[in-house]
């Protein structure tokens, strides 16, 4: 996910939404789809591989954003007669659509994931496939690899199964109305168990030293003459939706690392700089954090609708920077060797062994995962072609991975200098993040109000930054598509 989600939600920003449109034109950023590649989808899509096994009987729902149309998974809930939950979980098989070797595979490779911006994205796969015929849209029966699982009663989970089946969907749900329905006391069964089944799901993360992060989306807004950046904090309705993900994702690397073949996404433990430095922007948003308190005790604490709370969010994820790809293979020990040390298996912030499984229309890596995860339930041998890749695919994940924060902080930086492009010269109430160690008088802020974050600078021979302090700071810079958002003390 992006580290910092943005949407425009003003109909009359379209100054914005032409610079952000530029965006898109820069090297290196996918284009439109060639003619080829198109005319490949939709056959792909008219004919699809269909997996012999019939579960359409299941009353499946997604929950996604409203307007979504990209649909990867599909879920339904249910108690076991024994005790504790059934979970079904499909996931858009894409591999049932995308040939190995042809255009789409090829395309796929060079997109890697989709690229998200404040108003649209630059997708994977062609609509024809993304939003259409691979997609678990209501109503439509779809292929999907269909993940069984049964949970015991503290959510743990106990047995697990994955296996190419037909699908329906009943239901298309968004965040939002899941959490009415789930406050109000009017959702039932199977959708009032998510609620359950998250909470205990959440429970074991918290015992086990995990953490997720609720890092709010950011709306940009217009108020009267100028544009605003406002914060809208995720529902609980969001992290037990996640939950049933990362479960996924957990028993998808137990899968592959017992057959010996596999791709993990993995995360060493944050450095100790890092953390120091997190520990200050701790103390410069207010946030309370005790010597003795670990971190992931701290994050769990915060509240995403405070400003402050939210800003130190956004921070926290710097401690994800380092993750990567890990490959293995039994077949090929010498070049993918499986590490001998468990934590190089580990993703740090999980606090258990992880790969991404369950958004193939939106990053390639999940595709080889799907049909790894299948072969190893199967106890059959993956296929050569998911083999092969897996020399190229940790890099080529890892150059997408970078291509995606890119984007990200190029629109970062357009929709902060637009915020401010017209308040040159105004005074912001600020507070010091962090201090540049040979440039004391130099630094990062973070606005009380709007939520930007930006360089500041004062004279070379003036006083050093009060980190972790209010600083009163004036605009000196702010021209979108041109320049970062630039301040001096005031």
């Amino acid at each position: 996910m992006p580290r910092r989600q943005m949407h425009v939600t003003d109909r009359d920003g379209a100054p914005l939404r032409a610079a952000l449109r530029e965006l898109r034109t820069r090297p290196g950023v996918p284009g439109e789809f060639p003619a080829d590649v198109l005319e490949e989808a939709e056959r792909a899509a008219r004919w699809p591989r269909l997996p012999a096994h019939d579960a359409t009987d299941l009353p499946l729902f997604t929950i996604d954003p409203p307007g979504s149309m990209d649909l990867d998974q599909a879920m339904f809930l249910a108690r076991r007669d024994t005790g504790g939950f059934r979970v079904y979980y499909a996931i858009a098989d894409v591999a049932a659509f995308v040939r190995p070797g042809l255009l789409l595979d090829a395309e796929a490779h060079r997109r890697v994931m989709t690229l998200y911006y404040p108003d649209g994205r630059i997708p994977l796969h062609p609509d024809a496939l993304g939003e259409g015929a691979a997609s678990l849209l209501p109503d439509h029966t779809r292929p999907a690899l269909l993940w069984e699982f049964d949970l015991d009663t503290d959510g743990r989970v106990v047995r697990t199964d994955v296996r190419r089946a037909l699908v329906r969907s009943r239901a298309k749900l968004d965040y939002a109305g899941v959490q009415r329905a789930v406050d109000s006391g009017t959702a039932e069964e199977p959708l009032s168990l998510l609620r359950e089944i998250g909470l205990r799901r959440e429970e074991l993360e918290r015992t086990r030293g995990g953490i997720s992060l609720n890092v709010p989306e950011q709306e940009i807004v217009r108020r009267g003459n100028h544009y605003a950046l406002e914060y809208r904090a995720p529902l609980p309705a969001d992290g037990w939706n996640a939950q049933i993900s990362l479960m996924t994702g957990m028993a998808a690397a137990e899968l592959m690392l017992r057959s010996g073949t596999g791709i993990l996404r993995t995360l060493p433990p944050a450095p100790e700089s890092s953390v120091a430095r997190l520990r200050r922007v701790a103390r410069a948003l207010g946030v309370n954090w005790p010597d003795s308190m670990p971190y992931a005790v701290v994050v769990r604490a915060l509240d995403p609708t405070h400003t402050q709370h939210a800003a130190f969010l956004q921070e926290c994820t710097a401690l994800l920077r380092g993750a990567g790809y890990t490959a293995f293979d039994r077949e090929r020990p010498t070049e993918h060797p499986l590490p001998a040390d468990p934590a190089a298996l580990t993703h740090a912030a999980l606090a258990a062994p992880y790969a991404h499984c369950t958004a193939p229309l939106r990053r390639l890596v999940d595709r080889y995962t799907g049909e790894l995860c299948l072969a190893a339930a199967a106890g059959t041998e993956p296929p050569e072609w998911v083999r092969v890749a897996l020399d190229a695919l940790p890099g080529e994940m890892e150059a997408g991975a970078r291509r995606a924060a890119q984007a990200e902080r190029d629109c970062v930086d357009l929709v902060e200098a637009a915020l401010l492009r017209d308040r040159i010269g105004e005074i912001f109430d600020a507070y010091v993040v962090d201090v540049q160690e040979k440039r004391p008088t130099a630094g990062t802020v973070h606005l009380y109000e709007p939520a930007v974050i930006g360089h500041v600078e004062g004279d070379a021979d003036g006083p050093p930054l009060p980190l972790g302090h209010r600083l009163r700071v004036r605009v000196i810079e702010a021209d979108p598509g041109r320049d970062k958002v630039w301040f001096a003390p005031a």
